[in-house]
């Protein structure tokens, strides 16, 4: 009714041999802006680096859809490997890829972060983190030094804000999950809020906004 949803991340089986035809039938929705594939649930490490999986990266290209990595951490070599492939093909890595934030451990996380966001097609998405902290415990100090990897790692041109309603119900509410990001990025220009809550997101999805109402207040 409000147009609120912009766009959508779907799920496509990119290992079907019938992937084309599903891609025909529903690629060039306007509503459909990627795809992805929840690889932590998947047994096998290297899933996103099967034969056919790589197939199906492929063809997503050919719709300009972009492709989000649902990840652990210990994906994150493999994902700097698949990204590698595909350089005009645009990644997006979901949750930080989800670190171990309630330990504090901060390494190889870190490292291997810096290592993916060295490909100019990866963004990162801000999101997933109150269920990656003690979910009844968390502070805000928990999450700095997470926000300060990635931040340096991708800059505040391929950063986007992610709530992960509703799984974040889990550990905070909606508002609670958004003074997160809200809090960190305070200090930074106006400019760059405006990327990083707004503008990357709708570059990086090429969301079809003509243009974005004035809200000072909420950046």
């Amino acid at each position: 009714k409000d147009n609120i949803i912009k766009g959508v991340v779907g799920w496509l089986d990119l290992r079907s041999e019938n992937l084309e035809s599903q891609l025909e039938k529903y690629g060039d929705h306007p509503m459909l802006v990627g795809a992805r594939h929840v690889i932590h649930d998947e047994v096998d490490d290297d899933f996103m680096l099967q034969p056919n999986f790589i197939q199906g990266i492929e063809m997503l290209g050919k719709y300009d859809l972009a492709y989000d990595l649902l990840l652990f951490p210990r994906h994150l070599k493999l994902a700097s490997r698949l990204v590698s492939m595909f350089p005009e093909q645009r990644f997006v890595l979901d949750h930080i890829s989800k670190p171990p934030i309630r330990s504090g451990v901060l390494h190889p996380w870190k490292e291997d972060i810096e290592n993916l966001a060295r490909h100019r097609n990866v963004w990162c998405k801000i999101s997933g983190m109150v269920t990656e902290a003690d979910p009844s415990a968390w502070v805000y100090k928990d999450f700095v030094p997470y926000l300060d990897v990635v931040c340096e790692a991708f800059g505040s041109q391929r950063i986007m804000i992610g709530s992960d309603w509703p799984v974040c119900k889990l550990a905070a509410d909606y508002k609670e999950v958004m003074k997160i990001p809200l809090e960190f990025f305070r200090k930074h220009s106006i400019t760059e809020r405006s990327c990083i809550f707004e503008k990357n997101a709708i570059d990086c999805y090429k969301l079809n906004i003509r243009e974005l109402p004035e809200r000072e207040t909420v950046l």
